[in-house]
């Protein structure tokens, strides 16, 4: 299946290290944390990728060109001014197929890709988020599930059913891009919130954590990871 990545924002949060760097190209043991992902995503068979850059977007571009150096088919979906997580998927509209995984830009995600993409290819929903039971460990949960479906999802409030946190992978049908306006800066949280409103949300709980780079505190969690492993 197709793998967009999300690496086009500021990351802000990283500052002074993301002043003149992309998140996505920090470097972790010599190589760019993006190098990291798709070597980790490639163990799973998907080589399809397409990178949403935007802020100092040709960093990316001139490391990774076509993909072809790492085996890998890369496109790219370049936004000219910020569109937040939802309007950089409708940016890259034309180049999508009618079903896609998507990868926060600052997640490593050791989940089993194929469990996931089957689960979702044998159920009739438009979207899937990977849940994980976090409760606040790693990040505030912001997650409360029915049974299969999303039952609520917030980042700002939190219910005493969040127990569980949006793990950074999701799948969507391509259909799901008519929830999204054309030149308009929104986010994913704006799109999770009708597609539950229409039941059409559906949870997959992982029990395996997830490591961002998103803070200093997940910077260095991550860092340690790659060094346990060389």
């Amino acid at each position: 299946m197709q793998l967009i990545i999300l690496c086009g924002g500021l990351a802000t949060r990283l500052r002074p290290i993301s002043k003149n760097i992309p998140k996505s190209m920090i470097m972790i043991k010599g190589k760019p944390f993006l190098w990291h992902q798709l070597e980790l995503v490639k163990k799973h068979d998907i080589y399809d990728v397409i990178l949403c850059v935007g802020y100092l977007a040709n960093q990316i571009k001139d490391y990774f060109k076509d993909g072809k150096e790492i085996g890998m088919n890369i496109k790219y979906s370049e936004e000219k001014e910020p569109l937040g997580t939802a309007g950089a998927l409708k940016n890259a509209e034309q180049l999508l197929d009618e079903e896609f995984l998507v990868i926060n830009g600052d997640s490593y995600l050791m989940f089993d890709y194929n469990k996931i993409i089957n689960y979702f290819k044998n159920k009739n929903k438009l979207a899937l988020m990977v849940i994980y039971k976090n409760n606040n460990k790693y990040d505030n949960s912001n997650v409360s599930i029915n049974k299969d479906l999303i039952k609520q999802y917030n980042r700002k409030t939190q219910t005493p059913e969040m127990i569980y946190i949006d793990a950074g992978l999701n799948i969507f049908k391509k259909e799901v891009l008519k929830l999204i306006p054309v030149n308009t800066k929104i986010m994913l949280d704006d799109i999770f919130e009708k597609l539950i409103e229409q039941k059409q949300l559906m949870a997959y709980e992982t029990f395996q954590r997830f490591y961002e780079i998103g803070s200093f505190e997940g910077l260095k969690e991550f860092e340690k990871l790659i060094e346990d492993k060389q």
